[in-house]
């Protein structure tokens, strides 16, 4: 569906160019915007990869175990259906850690597996369980210490201070983490009164 909107959009905006006499204009933004797109691109894979490898550094040298051993008994309490030994928590551990350090990228596929072995403890069923709504919440606002993606954004469009942008993103992402574990703790529980779950 998303495609066809796209595809729809294209076309309009096209015809309009073509009625409106400025199709030149046209031509000479979808170019700058490819070739803005391949810069892009290459600066934020320079960027994530040296992420990417400082976080390899720290699964091989144990840094990451000892992380997530730090914060199970956190994780534990927040996830109270999921047992501590199932593979659902190492999953979740490891992405809240890829989360914290920015990389999103890495993240994703730790989140998918997660979900997956959530589904699996919740029966197989296409209903979402307290465990796959809590993390949903928790993955979508993340803790974030180093915006890397945002750093390397900042980097390729020649930002004068691309760092500047981590204390306020501890800071919000902090505030929005809390706010995600209160709304996802009220709406349980009043489901819970109600006579859901």
């Amino acid at each position: 569906m998303v495609n066809y909107i796209w595809v729809g959009m294209t076309l309009i905006g096209i015809v309009y160019a073509i009625f409106n006499g400025t199709i030149e204009e046209v031509n000479e933004a979808l170019f700058k915007g490819a070739k803005d797109a391949v810069t892009l691109c290459f600066g934020l894979m320079s960027v994530l990869v040296f992420w990417l490898g400082l976080m390899k550094i720290a699964e091989d040298s144990g840094l990451l175990t000892k992380l997530s051993k730090l914060f199970k008994p956190i994780v534990s309490k927040l996830f109270p259906d999921v047992p501590p030994d199932h593979p659902a928590m190492g999953y979740i551990l490891s992405n809240m850690m890829a989360n914290t350090f920015g990389l999103g990228n890495a993240a994703t596929p730790l989140g998918i597996k997660a979900m997956e072995q959530l589904k699996e403890l919740n029966g197989g069923r296409d209903v979402a369980s307290r465990s796959m709504i809590t993390f949903l919440a928790l993955n979508t606002s993340a803790i974030t210490i180093i915006p890397t993606t945002v750093i390397a954004i900042r980097m390729t469009h020649h930002s004068s201070s691309p760092t500047d942008i981590v204390m306020p993103t501890i800071l919000v992402t902090i505030c929005s983490t809390i706010g995600a574990i209160f709304i996802d703790r009220y709406y349980y529980h009043k489901r819970k009164r109600n006579g859901g779950y």
